[in-house]
């Protein structure tokens, strides 16, 4: 199975955590969507900090042969997030049905909002508690398959992308005020050609700008870097010469 197959078999598959909702929650695509998007960030967190942490604990100083603990400058430095062990992902699927899930969830999302000041007052928190707790235990599963954890590439931008078009279509959202379409944020990347120089989006909602403006430039051929304002430092002089274009989230 190519890439591009085994992507869209996994949106399929995540997509179907989101209709276990609308078939048993009994909420509307406006009221999970934001919880949902929300694990799927966590999730996304979860990957690169798995990612990178072996290069981190590699190169960790030593004194008196005790190695020094991880902090989040080191993620930082490598563009992901740090997350407490109550955030990582794998703990939260394996939380027992005893457990109250909506709690550790938002425990989760307190430690991240603790650590990176940027964040702050923008994860969901409150909506875990509007859905039943052996809900919450199966849609935490379903956005953990296995394929996430051998899967490369943009995946989560792209299932970013899907899941924010699917709840467009279900009408989460009032005609395209949060999210525009990506036919149309395509066509607009391809008419300014952004391969050289930095994106700049003061009024990013959904990032899709930011998103097609990377896919454009890995068609050709090039690695495109994003700077994420808070969450990692500028990349140094070797990394920026060999990208043709920043990307930057504020």
């Amino acid at each position: 199975m190519s890439q591009l197959q085994t992507i869209e078999a996994i949106e399929k598959r995540l997509w179907s955590a989101a209709d276990l909702l609308r078939a048993n929650s009994g909420l509307a695509s406006n009221e999970y969507f934001m919880p949902v998007m929300g694990l799927i960030f966590l999730r996304h967190a979860y990957s690169r900090y798995l990612a990178v942490r072996p290069t981190i604990e590699a190169n960790l100083p030593k004194r008196g042969g005790k190695t020094r603990a991880l902090t989040k400058e080191d993620f930082s430095q490598q563009g992901a997030i740090y997350l407490r062990s109550e955030a990582e992902f794998d703990a939260l699927v394996a939380l027992p049905d005893s457990a109250d899930r909506a709690s550790a969830i938002i425990a989760a999302m307190d430690g991240i909002e603790a650590d990176y000041e940027s964040l702050r007052g923008v994860l969901p928190k409150a909506e875990y508690h509007k859905i039943a707790n052996a809900d919450l235990g199966e849609l935490l599963r379903r956005l953990n398959p296995e394929e996430l954890k051998t899967a490369n590439g943009d995946i989560f931008g792209r299932i970013y992308e899907y899941f924010l078009t699917q709840f467009a279509d279900q009408g989460a959202h009032d005609g395209g005020e949060f999210f525009t379409p990506i036919s149309l944020v395509q066509m607009i990347v391809n008419l300014i050609e952004p391969l050289h120089g930095k994106v700049l989006d003061p009024a990013c909602g959904s990032g899709g700008m930011f998103v097609q403006s990377a896919h454009l430039v890995e068609r050709n051929h090039s690695e495109p870097s994003t700077q994420q304002r808070g969450l990692h430092h500028e990349d140094d002089n070797s990394t920026r010469a060999a990208s043709n274009v920043d990307v930057a989230r504020l």
